[in-house]
Order: C-alpha cells, then sequence, then structure tokens
C-alpha cells in the first residue's frame, strides 16, 4: 500500500491494484442494505440457549429461537455507543436492536465502515435518556464505498486478519492472567490453612505460616480529602490519591496534589512508600481492589491503608491482598452492605511466612509473571492502536466527504 496524491472521495491509504479505479461513492445505508428490527424482549434470554440473542448491551446473550439465518451487520438501538457486530448464521435479535442484511455490497465491508464510523453514528442519534438510533437515521446514514467489489473485499480482509490477531493475542492474556490467578491460589494458603500447597523447595521444612487478622498485625488508618472550595489547598507538592488509581499495581504518580495547608486542615495524611491501600468504595470494580504506594502520598477517604511492618515485605502484602479481590468484594456484600470499612478489613486474617527470603521468593516469582502480562498487555494495546489508525486511512475521513 501507498499513500495517493488526494484526489477527491479516496481513503488516505489504497491497495496498489486499486490506487486507479477511481474515486468512492457515497451512499445511504438503506439502499446498501435492508434493515430492520428484532422482535425478542429480555424475558427470551435463556441460559445455556442454542442461538446468540443480541441486544443493545455488548455482551451477547442465548436464545432457544431464531428469528434470522443470514448474514448481518448487528446495531444495538439504543446507549451511549454504537459498536457493531458481524455474525452469520442463525440467531435471535431484541426489539431494540438492528439487523442489517442482504447486502448488494460485501457485508463485511459495512460491518468496518459502520466501526469505523462509530462515532458520527452516536451524533446522529437522538437525545433522550439514552441515545437512540431511529430507523430513517440509519437508513439515510452515508456510507463511502469503492464501486469495485475486490477493493471492499480486500479491506474487509485486511481488517479481518488483524482481528484474528487481536484475538490470539487476548486469548494468551487471559491464559496469562488464568495461570497467575491459579498460581497465587496455590502460593498463598487456603482459608483455614497454614501452610500454602505449592512451596519453593527450599523452604519446605520451614514450618507452617503465621497468621492473624490484619488489624492485629498492621497498622491501619484512612486518608481525607481537603475542602475542595478552598483553592489554596489544592496544586501544591504532595501527592494525593482517589481509589481511581488503586487498581492492582504499584502507584508511582498521581494525577492531584494538595498543599501543606490542605494537608493539616484536613484528615489526609502522608504514607509512606510501600504501603498497601485498599478501596473500600467506588463506581463499578474499584471496590475490593488494592495497590501498592510506590511513592510516599495521602489519600482520600474511600483508600483503607495498610502500613508497612518491619519483617514483612510491602509488595507480598499487596499480592497478597490483590489475589483475594472476589472475597474483599464478598465482604463488603455481606448484610447487604455496600462498602468495605476500615473495621472489615482489620478482620481479614492474613498469612505470611516467617522468612523474609521466602516472601521475597513468592513476590519475585509472581512479579516475573506480572512482567509478562504487562508485556502482553503493552503488545496488544499496539496491535488494537495500529488497527484504529489504519481504519482511519483506509476509509475517507468525513472532512474529504
Amino acid at each position: 500500500m501507498s499513500k495517493p496524491e488526494k484526489m477527491g472521495l479516496v481513503p488516505a491509504l489504497r491497495f496498489p491494484e486499486f490506487r486507479d479505479s477511481g474515486e468512492w461513492e457515497e451512499k445511504n445505508l438503506g439502499d446498501l442494505c435492508e434493515i430492520t428490527n428484532g422482535k425478542s424482549n429480555a424475558q427470551d434470554h435463556i441460559e445455556g440457549g442454542f442461538y446468540p440473542l443480541f441486544d443493545r448491551s455488548e455482551v451477547i446473550k442465548r436464545s432457544n429461537e431464531y428469528l434470522f439465518d443470514c448474514e448481518a451487520v448487528i446495531l444495538p438501538g439504543e446507549g451511549m455507543r454504537f459498536i457493531p457486530k458481524y455474525y452469520v448464521g442463525k440467531f435471535d435479535l431484541h426489539q431494540r436492536a438492528y439487523a442489517l442484511k442482504d447486502f448488494s455490497c460485501k457485508g463485511k465491508f459495512i460491518y468496518y465502515s459502520m466501526a469505523a464510523r462509530s462515532g458520527l453514528l452516536a451524533r446522529k442519534a437522538v437525545q433522550s435518556t439514552v441515545l437512540s438510533l431511529r430507523l430513517p437515521i440509519l437508513q439515510n446514514f452515508p456510507i463511502q464505498i469503492p464501486g469495485v467489489p475486490e477493493e471492499q473485499q480486500k479491506i474487509a480482509d485486511c481488517l479481518t486478519s488483524i482481528d484474528e490477531l487481536v484475538t490470539a493475542q487476548t486469548q494468551k492474556l487471559d491464559a496469562l492472567k488464568a495461570h497467575k490467578k491459579s498460581l497465587m491460589q496455590q502460593l498463598f494458603p487456603a482459608e483455614g490453612e497454614t501452610v500454602p500447597k505449592l512451596r519453593f523447595p527450599e523452604f519446605r521444612e520451614k514450618g507452617g505460616w503465621k497468621s492473624d487478622s490484619i488489624g492485629n498485625i498492621f497498622e491501619t488508618t484512612s486518608g481525607g480529602t481537603p475542602s475542595r472550595s478552598e483553592e489554596s489547598y489544592w496544586g501544591g507538592y504532595i501527592p494525593w490519591i482517589t481509589t481511581s488509581l488503586v487498581n492492582c499495581g504499584v502507584i508511582t504518580e498521581a494525577e492531584e496534589f494538595i498543599t501543606e495547608d490542605g494537608l493539616n486542615n484536613s484528615s489526609a495524611k502522608i504514607f509512606p512508600e510501600g504501603t498497601t491501600l485498599v478501596a473500600m468504595y467506588g463506581q463499578g470494580k474499584t471496590r475490593g481492589q488494592v495497590a501498592l504506594l510506590g511513592i510516599a502520598a495521602a489519600t482520600n477517604q474511600a483508600c483503607a491503608a495498610i502500613l508497612p511492618k518491619k519483617g514483612i515485605e510491602p509488595y507480598f502484602v499487596f499480592l497478597s491482598l490483590a489475589g483475594r479481590y472476589d472475597e474483599l468484594r464478598d465482604l463488603s456484600n455481606r448484610g447487604g452492605q455496600e462498602n468495605l470499612s476500615q473495621g472489615l478489613i482489620r478482620e481479614i486474617t492474613f498469612s505470611y511466612p516467617a522468612d523474609v527470603a521466602e516472601q521475597k521468593t513468592i513476590t519475585s516469582c509472581l512479579a516475573s509473571l506480572d512482567n509478562l502480562i504487562t508485556a502482553q498487555t503493552q503488545k496488544l494495546d499496539a496491535l488494537k492502536a495500529h488497527k484504529k489508525g489504519l481504519m482511519q486511512q483506509l476509509f475517507p475521513a468525513m472532512d474529504e466527504v
């Protein structure tokens, strides 16, 4: 591929064999395919059903009935994002979702065209409680398309091959995470046990691990938030951490900073490097997530701080608690509670080997696995960025239309 000179309705990047095939055309989506709604409702969702049931969510549900048996591009009719799906075969469709089918061009090309224009779909949607795509909006939605079917297929094939790579790399990342989770379950004692299932040979004769409640082993506390209405409390040199940064990693940077006045006139405190933070509340998956302070920093009141203790490696504390995310979430749900509290966290049983060398051996093993996960995540992110950049060049930019 090479960059042709700018001319009319053409993409920035075009395959050499189609460089002299002329400009693309702009057509209405309704002229290229049939657009229809589904008929199913939420109650038609059957766990383990025979056929996929597409609705407005990104999760594909299951149904024992099917409405269509064809090649189709599926679009949600409502929501905040309109990410298309491509499917061939029998499927069920919710009444608030659309199926684009019976294409007069390459269906997979339409799929990638809609994916490249998902932002424009959202801008054209009707503003209501949620964004709503009405049928006339879709029927009149502009699609830029090469007149040569082989060029449509070539673009679809190119992007499909990248999607297959993304899927393969995602599966590899998922496998690494599953391996780490399984390893952690064996490297730390199960509930009620004092010895892990898997122990490094040099420590097998060292006896059982020590075990007690977090409150009896560590000093714990929480932070605070200086008044937002007092400008002099903000923009200082003291890193101030919120639960948005507590995401199972090591925190080395802050997004906000407070002044000494802000620190002295609030409940905020500076915690030392090596402090383990537990998110007691926050949106989505935040509650129960754990992080390790890689810098001295203050936090807001939503973070429980477990201060470092001599004889116990901070990274060991962090990894041990990070691997107990589900347990921490369950703990906060007991009795109808929605949040964790310092009291609940202090009651959690914590086990550790008395020999610091064993702690370091465990953390070293898991850190090497973390490095692999980080490298794989970066590889996957780069692949997704490459696809995004490629899509921007394989389809004409809107300001060129």
